[in-house]
């Protein structure tokens, strides 16, 4: 695939607004400072990668801002635009000064990182409400079909890191292990995040066998030779690097006996999943892409609910018969769509077996099932239960169109 389409636009996600500061959060490698530069050209950027520029801030903070109003002294015209400081993480101090400035002299900053641990866990001073916080995603269908770029097996298999899906077949691997490689050492080892980083790779490790799964402590503790209060730690690690979420199980209160308090598990991206749990496969079929169509459905949602800002929070529903349905979004403690994933290209009745036992308890839900299936029907069972049919295309076409209403 031409590395051009690096230029794909990006969703125009930042709306700025004089006397408002903003944080943007998102993982390693998928945008952030790129998007910066193409939206915010004049602006002032302090990128903290810059080794001498860290070390300068880092030993006095208050350098950041004397350099600012240096510039104010010469009416630098960068300064009507919001100051930029990219990697904030590594220097949680910094915010001191930049609370400072907005207060005494109404500047505006963006404030970018690919982790909000090292700021939470300093109890540093995040700016008392006084900034906005967005979460930048890696690309999406909406993103790259707009650019005539969407490829769905490429997706599924290489991910939508940028750089990883636009890369060459032979390649998209080596990347993917220099992901983590890099991430082990600049995000874990560097940060002092774990005292044992060989326990902490073996836990990446056992993520082969729990990710997308309801998550055991006791046994993955046990394969990596730790306590539960540890890999507990390490998940926690995960999600505040930005690596990966949580999602809870929807507990009704009356129906079926429900799983009720253990949560699944999903990485930010479907290649870095493949890649960490030793997932192969080269065509639209089986468990392995089935396990990777369900993960691009989550990171869609999730990418969608934050870009425009809904109220939306993603469950899973599952008895312990094993009736399951794979994504819940509940508004409002309100059920508003059932949504299960499946790989085939010909649904029949028996597939719809968990979205029809939760549709009998919820009946006002929407629910769709979500699969490869060409055209969009819909399936009605003998008990008048509707549910309908939708390829993934329809249905992201649907999502990013901002037309998933509900009845």
């Amino acid at each position: 695939m031409d590395k051009s389409t690096n230029k794909i636009p990006r969703f125009d996600l930042i709306k700025s607004e004089k006397g408002k500061s903003i944080f943007l959060f998102g993982p390693r490698k998928i945008g952030k400072s790129t998007y910066l530069k193409k939206n915010f050209t004049h602006s002032l950027y302090f990128n903290l990668l810059n080794s001498s520029l860290f070390f300068e801030f880092q030993k006095e903070p208050f350098r950041l801002r004397e350099h600012i109003l240096a510039l104010k002294a010469k009416n630098d015209k960068s300064l009507e635009e919001p100051i930029i400081i990219d990697e904030i993480q590594k220097i949680p101090a910094l915010l001191d000064e930049v609370h400072l400035m907005i207060e005494e002299y109404g500047f505006d900053f963006i404030l970018c990182g690919s982790s909000a641990r090292k700021l939470k866990r300093s109890s540093v001073n995040m700016l008392g409400g006084r900034a906005w916080s967005y979460s930048f995603h890696p690309f999406t269908y909406h993103e790259l079909e707009q650019a005539k770029k969407w490829d769905l097996l490429r997706a599924l298999k290489q991910g939508l890191i940028p750089n990883h899906y636009l890369e060459p077949d032979k390649n998209f691997k080596k990347n993917l292990q220099s992901y983590v490689q890099t991430y082990l050492k600049e995000e874990v080892q560097e940060e002092s995040l774990v005292r044992n980083l060989a326990n902490f790779s073996r836990f990446i490790d056992s993520l082969a066998y729990s990710h997308g799964e309801l998550t055991n402590y006791s046994n993955i503790a046990r394969d990596c030779g730790i306590d539960s209060k540890t890999v507990k730690e390490y998940y926690q690690i995960l999600i505040d690097t930005l690596l990966g979420s949580y999602i809870s199980p929807y507990t009704p209160s009356s129906g079926r006996e429900t799983i009720k308090s253990t949560p699944k598990f999903y990485l930010f991206d479907v290649g870095l999943a493949n890649y960490i749990c030793h997932q192969k496969f080269n065509e639209l079929r089986g468990e392995l892409a089935g396990k990777a169509l369900e993960h691009l459905v989550f990171m869609e949602l999730n990418a969608y609910i934050n870009y425009y800002d809904k109220d939306f929070k993603i469950k899973f529903w599952r008895t312990k018969t094993g009736l399951e349905v794979d994504f819940i979004l509940t508004e409002l403690r309100e059920v508003r769509f059932a949504l299960e994933v499946n790989i085939s290209k010909n649904i029949s009745k028996r597939d719809l077996k968990g979205i029809v036992a939760f549709k009998e308890e919820n009946p006002d839900t929407n629910a769709y099932l979500i699969c490869l299936e060409k055209n969009s029907r819909l399936i009605k069972t003998k008990s008048g239960i509707e549910v309908q049919i939708i390829s993934i295309e329809d249905f992201l076409d649907m999502l990013w169109s901002n037309k998933l209403t509900h009845n």
